[in-house]
């Protein structure tokens, strides 16, 4: 989920109504030195040079052309379904894992660990896609972002579908994640765009939880896919590539823009074109003064002086890569677990992946009570609204994401039943929830001038653990056994567990010696 406005405070947009001066709309302002009069039916503006000319929202979140004044029903369909195309682009992540043997089957000089690569290079894709996508939104828009790379989404996928070697499918899987990777940064930006105040928080964690449970339903799905071995193994790009169709027809009938200034923009051109129109309107968005080159070198390089210069980001960061590396050696560990000692079918294999998505479903659950207690601690206890007040559901993720791996890992046992490892993975997968929906939250409330590198530094970060940890998985637990496979993985999450609760302690008095965190 990656914030994409650009957070240069130099060139922040203004977007609230609060900052649009009041305005009676029938109010005629003299625009020219013959005292021609126009009313003011969509602009309104400061009178001092040509701000007069500015356009903005008339009534702020009121204005009809402004996102936020949608209906529920259509901010609710907006939100659902590019929260169901994030869902698409991240189960295709991980779909790939029940064609391994099958890939090996048609090409047998392949390396097991060059066909697993796959997965790698395709989470590669989604780490670095934002880092191009993102700063192209603030330029033209949501819209056409999603429309061009989702395209481009499925027509990357077919050479995957058609591949004649292993090389050409690696090549492809890792564009094809590029392209969908704007699902994982843009679409953050679109449910914020129509989403305000206490209405943010449901769509928001919707949001978090799509990338999430993506990756769980893929093995699902490619287990009764591959499982019969009747149909090829490349009917996992063309199943893929079928939802993806249905998706881009939803975005393009079903998905506005909602990016306001550039919304703002095209009123701002409607209003200086045709008869009658004034070549001086003109749109905040038109005059900033930064290239789109700038701005992706930007976008790449501010992400790595958080991580450098900021301790908490560094960790928070490092703790949630770590957590969906987990996840995704879950897609090497499930198969020796539940097919090698309880003697599962590929379809059923892909079936105890259920465990992590119940898991992620009780964290979304769960949300109703954070937000109370976040207001208790406010209104009650009459504590400042700090950013460490959204760190509880990270110190709760924290507890259970080590209990959930000790438990699975020592419990992947023959001698046990296959219900117990997959209770373990629950417990992990909703601390796992838990703790990235509060980092998020607090990285945005901690550093809301750089909110999106912060966001962008946590992406990075959690793409490059997520496509390492499939390529070593599997020597892992050769080397060292299901049990201390596990465990090894569990005691690196208790290292790094105390850090939110000292931050939730100590975070405000870190802050004020911070380069870029609000220190109030």
């Amino acid at each position: 989920m990656t914030v994409v406005e650009e957070d240069d405070p130099d060139h922040q947009l203004s977007l609230r109504a609060e900052s649009t001066l009041e305005i009676d709309k029938s109010t005629p302002i003299d625009i020219t030195s013959s005292g021609k009069k126009l009313d003011i039916e969509n602009c309104v503006g400061a009178l001092q040079d040509d701000s007069q000319w500015e356009v903005t929202w008339h009534n702020g979140d009121l204005d009809p052309d402004n996102p936020r004044s949608k209906s529920r029903l259509q901010k609710w369909i907006t939100t659902l379904v590019v929260c169901l195309a994030s869902l698409n682009v991240t189960c295709t992540s991980s779909i790939y894992t029940s064609t391994y043997d099958r890939i090996i089957q048609e090409w047998p000089s392949t390396p097991r660990l060059l066909a697993i690569s796959g997965l790698s290079f395709y989470i590669s894709g989604l780490g670095l896609g934002p880092m191009l996508l993102a700063p192209l939104s603030e330029f033209f828009g949501r819209r056409p972002v999603y429309l061009v790379s989702f395209t481009a989404f499925i027509v990357l996928l077919i050479p995957c579908a058609l591949a004649p070697s292993i090389a050409v499918l690696l090549v492809f899987r890792f564009l094809s994640g590029f392209a969908g990777s704007a699902f994982l940064s843009v679409a953050g930006g679109t449910v914020g765009d129509m989403w305000t105040g206490q209405e943010l928080s449901a769509p928001m964690i919707i949001y978090t939880a799509s990338p999430f449970v993506g990756p769980t339903l893929g093995p699902m799905m490619g287990g009764f896919i591959n499982g019969s071995g009747e149909v090829s193994w490349r009917w996992t790009f063309w199943v893929t590539m079928i939802w993806a169709g249905l998706m881009l027809a939803s975005l393009f009938f079903l998905v506005p823009e909602t990016y306001h200034p550039v919304l703002l923009r095209n009123r701002a051109r409607k209003l200086r074109e045709g008869e009658g129109g004034d070549p001086r309107w003109w749109a905040r968005l038109e005059r900033m003064d930064r290239s789109v080159t700038e701005t992706i070198v930007k976008s790449c390089g501010r992400p790595w002086l958080l991580l450098v210069w900021e301790p908490m980001v560094l960790l928070l960061c490092t703790f949630t890569a770590v957590m969906l590396g987990v996840l995704y050696l879950f897609f090497q560990a499930f198969p020796l677990v539940f097919r090698s000692l309880h003697g599962m079918t590929l379809e059923q294999t892909g079936l105890t992946f259920l465990g992590l998505l119940v898991g992620m479903t009780l964290g979304v659950l769960t949300d109703p009570w954070w937000k109370r207690y976040y207001n208790y601690q406010i209104t009650v206890l009459g504590r400042k609204p700090i950013p460490e007040l959204r760190l509880p559901p990270v110190v709760a993720g924290s507890v259970l994401v080590p209990i959930g791996l000790f438990w699975f890992g020592f419990t992947s046992k023959e001698s046990v039943h296959w219900i117990v490892p997959i209770i373990g993975s629950a417990l992990f997968a909703m601390g796992t929830l838990l703790a990235y929906s509060g980092v998020f939250t607090f990285l945005v409330d901690a550093y809301p001038e750089y909110a999106a590198s912060a966001l962008a530094a946590n992406s990075l970060m959690r793409s490059s653990f997520a496509a390492g940890f499939p390529l070593f998985g599997g020597k892992l637990y050769e080397s060292v056994g299901m049990q201390w496979g596990g465990g090894i993985l569990g005691f690196i999450t208790v290292a790094l567990g105390p850090f939110p609760y000292l931050f939730y302690q100590y975070g405000e008095r870190i802050r004020k010696h911070s380069r870029y965190a609000r220190s109030n």
